[in-house]
């Protein structure tokens, strides 16, 4: 199979633009000369995000859950191409914090229209026009929580392995088709971003009584990657044809515990998580 084309230059439509990866992506594809189309809820967010690119920006606010308005989206994504669309990165997530026990369904829900059925929305949204063309990429993100289970992230896992299962699911039916579309899950690990801020949270499921600020500076201690280093993986896997992007060192350990002890990963990532946290408090 021959190397794709590169994705600079050419039109791409991000989700989730108004912070964090989407935003990144923007930017720095922006920079390399594509035209982007970018969508998000958050429309101060997403203007603030526009505002700082310098080439061909359409914006577009954008609840990713209403499958119509993506619909809608779409077809105006599509009057105002410049050229063959490279790329559509289904990106916008949120988080929920809550014991499976304790777990309140309207949060879980909000999660996974969000999460899983925006994704599932933006591409049926935007398949067509990439199968017409005959080439282009859909890129979902999941996350490394979309490849092992973790305590207290039942409805983040649940979505994120959900994106994984349809998104390699599309990726067969494409092969099969023989259509040059890919599909592409991306897998980030522990990103800088105001993900944990923004997330619901109705009590510390550990009982220790952290308050939502402070679970959320203790797992920003713990990333590993910018938002800027996340996209240039990202685009980089994009242009190398890679159907599965791994984001950062902790998602490589979780892939590699995923594959070498799928049952039992949970003791070596609890020892892994008291060093980092031990190394903290000696600081």
């Amino acid at each position: 199979m021959s190397r794709p084309r590169s994705l600079a230059g050419r039109p791409v439509v991000i989700t989730g633009a108004a912070s964090g990866i989407g935003r990144a992506l923007a930017t720095r594809l922006s920079r390399l000369g594509s035209p982007v189309a970018l969508a998000d809820v958050d429309a101060d967010g997403l203007n603030a995000t526009a505002a700082a690119l310098h080439g061909r920006v359409l914006t577009r606010v954008l609840d990713v859950r209403d499958a119509e308005d993506q619909l809608k989206f779409a077809a105006e994504v599509q009057d105002w191409l410049p050229a063959p669309l490279a790329a559509v990165f289904n990106n916008a997530g949120v988080a929920v914090t809550s014991s499976v026990l304790d777990a309140v369904i309207e949060d879980d829900d909000w999660l996974h229209d969000i999460n899983f059925h925006g994704v599932v929305h933006g591409t049926r949204a935007f398949l067509p026009i990439l199968v017409a063309q005959g080439e282009g990429a859909i890129v979902n993100t999941s996350s490394v929580f979309g490849l092992l289970g973790m305590p207290n992230q039942s409805a983040y896992c649940a979505a994120k392995f959900a994106v994984r299962g349809f998104t390699e699911s599309l990726r067969q039916e494409l092969a099969l088709g023989g259509s040059a579309v890919r599909a592409i899950t991306v897998h980030p690990g522990g990103i800088t971003t105001n993900i944990a801020r923004n997330a619901r949270v109705r009590r510390d499921p550990t009982g220790l009584g952290r308050s939502r600020e402070e679970m959320a500076a203790q797992f920003e201690a713990m990333t590993m990657t910018s938002p800027d280093k996340a996209a240039a993986i990202i685009h980089a896997g994009v242009d190398r044809g890679k159907a599965r992007i791994l984001v950062g060192p902790d998602a490589y350990l979780f892939d590699a515990l995923a594959r070498i002890t799928p049952t039992h990963y949970n003791a070596v990532l609890s020892r892994v998580l008291w060093r980092s946290r031990r190394k903290e408090t000696v600081r």
